[in-house]
């Protein structure tokens, strides 16, 4: 009957799990080299204001800068201006940070970083304040800031087969739902697509009727889903097999089913063509674009070679996948240090940039 919030770690990246019961109730990605950023505080300076955009451009340090919305009624800023902003929104979909705009708190002489965001791990230990920490290595223990250590269960522990197993599937685009349903996610540039599928064989009731309620069992399972996967932004999606007319009446369900969500999704309605939808706020990138980022994708070459090529000692690949690896030169020491000897990075222009292969 615990509640216990556990870290799993691996070459770049911890894996953070809420649980109670051996079912999955939350997740996050922890990439230490790569934080999100959301909640960190900087110095910067208006590099250039874009009223075509509605804002500005704010540098926060030499090589990093933020897009800074300004209502009708914010303050009037000048090009060059030292102001103190809030990273509101990571960097994702080929956006960069999006920014707000703090009150002024003393001089503002001091560039750069002020205060850092919390961690994913700090984020879901406010959610969950009665949640146990366990962890599965020092190295994960090591991360545990000091004002949670309190909360530690003492030793370490890996992930329950059926809770990494639960996790695992989160990086699969096509989740089972009750009732022998699936839905299939297709993240695009502009929205998610959800296309849920497999209607119930025939039980004996009108098809509409049972049609109608395997929609609605499935639906609780799919918004948590849409949470553990944090998929945000435009969200639409589509029933299996029920016409246009019946699909109103999910939304109560829907609308339950978004409660827990401490994002507060909002679901908007049924469109003309039969599609519910929501909108859930785009903070942290989603999980699918983590994965399928040049570092995501890197981390996972790491994965690859200790589960299934322990004496690999060179990785040969594309530019692309050969300069992820070097970006993050913790993850490939971390890899080393467990595989028990040194990898070498091998550039070859000839593959694809994130083709690769392993070579003992």
């Amino acid at each position: 009957m615990s509640l216990f919030l556990r870290i799993a770690t691996f070459p770049g990246e911890m894996r953070i799990a809420v649980t109670k019961n051996d079912t999955l109730l939350d997740f996050a990605l922890w990439r230490p080299a790569a934080p999100d950023m959301v909640g960190s505080i900087y110095h910067g300076r208006i590099e250039a204001l874009t009223p075509g955009m509605g804002g500005a451009f704010v540098a926060l340090t030499p090589h990093l800068s933020g897009f800074l919305p300004l209502q009708s009624n914010a303050p009037k800023l000048n090009e060059g201006q030292a102001v103190r902003v809030e990273v509101s929104r990571a960097a994702q979909g080929g956006k960069g940070l999006r920014l707000r705009l703090l009150a002024e708190d003393g001089p503002l002489d001091q560039k750069g970083l002020i205060t850092p965001g919390p961690t994913p791990l700090v984020r879901l230990a406010a959610l969950w304040p009665s949640a146990t920490l366990v962890v599965d290595s020092p190295a994960a223990a090591a991360h545990i800031p000091p004002t949670l250590r309190e909360r530690r269960e003492q030793g370490f522990t890996p992930y329950p087969d059926s809770i990494a197993a639960a996790c695992d599937a989160l990086e699969d685009p096509v989740v089972p739902l009750p009732g022998g349903m699936e839905a299939t996610i297709t993240p695009t540039p502009a929205l998610i697509a959800i296309d849920m599928d497999a209607p119930p064989a025939q039980t004996g009731r009108p098809k509409q009727t049972a049609q109608f309620a395997a929609n609605r069992d499935a639906l609780p399972t799919l918004m948590r889903q849409i949470r553990l996967r944090n998929l945000s932004g435009a969200i639409l999606i589509d029933p299996a097999g029920l016409a246009t007319r019946k699909r109103q009446a999910l939304l109560d369900p829907v609308n339950a089913a978004l409660k827990p969500d401490p994002l507060n999704p909002r679901c908007l309605g049924v469109t003309a063509l039969g599609l519910i939808e929501i909108v859930r706020a785009r903070i942290y990138p989603s999980l699918p674009e983590l994965l399928s980022s040049p570092h995501g994708r890197a981390l996972q070459v790491l994965k690859h070679i200790l589960a299934h090529a322990p004496h690999t000692k060179r990785i040969c690949g594309g530019a692309g996948i050969i300069r992820a690896l070097e970006q993050d030169p913790q993850a490939l020491s971390d890899c080393a240090h467990q595989l028990g000897h040194a990898l070498s990075l091998h550039t070859d222009l000839a593959l694809p940039d994130f083709t690769w292969t392993v070579q003992d």
